[in-house]
């Protein structure tokens, strides 16, 4: 599997989860939404370790591996499911535009990542600045919820957390292994949180669209998306692995106004415009690096 091609993969699918969190939910409650996602995940990473004869490293850095994954697959994406039922699914991936900046501040401490330089310096402040402006606007509609941001902020953090974790521990560890031990890890956690909360009461009745996109998160949001995730996690830096958070709001932006009637005003316009400006900015040298070599050789001399 190619770097870009999982790239590519993670944006997809991490731009159409929001709306299927939202979906997922509708009628079975959040907490079993999650809860069944994760364990079908888990099954089938179980499935395909066998299908593919992989074993299950279990040493003691493996494990510690998922442990931080797991921070992410539970915590993060508890935060996540909570805080959807309070904002439109948009603003769930726009909110998740910060993990960059917080993810690279965390790589630099513990990673000893190269420091920002001015244009990824630049970028980060051009991707707030129009993170804050459709803040701005977003909370003056009755739909948006605090609780609903904090969770979603509380999630980045997690995630950041759990990705720099996962590159100090796990550089050498299979992605598939990787995944599979964060869903192992998380998934017991979710049922006993399930249980606690709503007492494991099955849902009278789930909708077919529920149902289907609880489906689609346990196959492809949690057991594709996540090794692409940790795969691409391995290969790049952290804080490079986090940019696939400043392209996937303006596709979710533009998913929930296609699909779940999600508005998108001129201020949303202007800020998902600064946040593309700032992923252009962040990555300027990583382009640059790509186009030299298509302008050097379309040079005989």
């Amino acid at each position: 599997m190619s770097v870009p091609f999982a790239f590519g993969g993670v944006i997809l699918i991490w731009s159409t989860t929001p709306l299927a969190i939202k979906w997922s939910s509708e009628g079975p409650g959040f907490l079993f939404g999650v809860a069944s996602r994760m364990v079908l995940g888990a099954l089938l990473c179980v499935a395909l370790m066998a299908l593919l004869r992989q074993r299950l490293p279990l040493h003691k850095r493996a494990l510690q591996t998922y442990t931080a994954a797991g921070l992410a697959v539970y915590g993060a994406m508890l935060s996540v499911y909570w805080g959807a039922q309070f904002i439109p699914s948009g603003l769930v991936s726009v909110i998740f535009g910060l993990t960059p900046l917080v993810t690279g501040l965390l790589a630099m401490q513990w990673l000893n990542d190269e420091p920002f330089g001015i244009e990824q310096f630049g970028g980060s402040i051009a991707g707030v600045i129009g993170l804050a402006i459709i803040f701005n606007t977003s909370l003056s509609h009755d739909e948006i919820a605090i609780q609903g941001i904090v969770a979603v902020l509380a999630s980045v953090l997690l995630h950041s957390i759990s990705s720099v974790g996962v590159k100090h521990r796990g550089y050498d560890i299979p992605a598939l292994a990787i995944t599979t031990g964060g869903l192992l890890f998380s998934a017991p956690l979710y049922l006993v949180t399930w249980a606690v909360v709503d007492q494991a009461t099955l849902p009278a009745d789930i909708p077919v669209r529920a149902g289907l996109s609880i489906i689609y998160l346990g196959v492809f949001g949690s057991v594709l998306g996540f090794v692409m995730f940790f795969y691409i996690l391995r290969h790049m830096q952290a804080g490079r692995v986090a940019l696939v958070t400043l392209v996937t709001p303006v596709i979710a932006l533009l998913i929930g106004q296609a699909f779940n009637n999600e508005a998108a005003n001129q201020q949303v316009i202007t800020g998902t415009a600064l946040i593309l400006l700032g992923l252009v900015l962040y990555q300027w040298q990583d382009l640059r690096a790509i186009a030299r070599p298509a302008v050097d050789n379309s040079n005989p001399e």
